[in-house]
């Protein structure tokens, strides 16, 4: 599941601007993060720009470059922060909840079936051996981490499915805080499962709806 198509798909998606909040919002961030998939994501966008030009329905306004320009800001230069920043503000200053020893996370407020969160992992910290019902995307912020089928560092993604079981564990060095998205409640495996399972299946009544 954790491969180059599914990536791109996630920036043919948003570059055609069909994704909801959160995966907009995940998208974005890996853009801004990952060189490799910002140059894909441009290729895209010419892509459909171009499509849409030859669209005869379509009916482009010719403008000039002053109407695209605020004269009372022509001086100033602009801030960009990533998405992340943007978005939650300083990482440092959030009101992390930890859910077990070493391993923390921060639920995005937003509307959206989809449920967009931060997780911060100590190091040498591992999450017992799960899957998921749904699709899981994961985009490392800082540090790194490694499972069964590789290591991901800064910029990485991986999007994995309910065919995917793996055991993600925190650089010993640096730890990690990855951007995620859990399209469904995660399932465990192992000598403590049925604790776990239950576990989340009693948190999933208590979630916002």
């Amino acid at each position: 599941m954790n491969g180059t198509l599914v990536k791109n798909q996630l920036i043919f998606d948003f570059a055609s601007g069909i994704l909801g909040p959160a995966k907009s919002m995940f998208a974005s961030t890996y853009l801004q993060l990952n060189s490799n998939a910002s140059k894909i994501g441009t290729t895209f966008e010419n892509i459909l720009g171009e499509n849409l030009m030859d669209n005869e329905n379509i009916h482009p306004k010719n403008l000039k470059y002053t109407d695209c320009i605020n004269g009372k800001d022509t001086n100033s230069t602009p801030i960009l922060n990533d998405p992340v920043t943007s978005f939650f503000g300083n990482l440092n200053d959030l009101n992390w909840k930890q859910v077990y020893k070493g391993f923390k996370e921060y639920k995005a407020s937003i509307d959206d079936k989809d449920e967009l969160k931060l997780i911060k992992m100590e190091p040498g910290v591992s999450v017992p051996l799960h899957s998921h019902g749904g699709k899981e995307y994961i985009l490392v912020l800082e540090g790194s981490f490694s499972d069964e089928y590789g290591e991901y560092s800064k910029g990485d993604i991986q999007i994995n499915d309910q065919k995917i079981k793996h055991t993600p564990t925190a650089s010993k060095g640096t730890g990690c805080v990855c951007l995620s998205i859990t399209e469904k409640e995660v399932i465990f495996f192992g000598r403590y499962a049925s604790f776990l399972n239950l576990f989340t299946f009693i948190k999933s009544f208590f979630k916002q709806k």
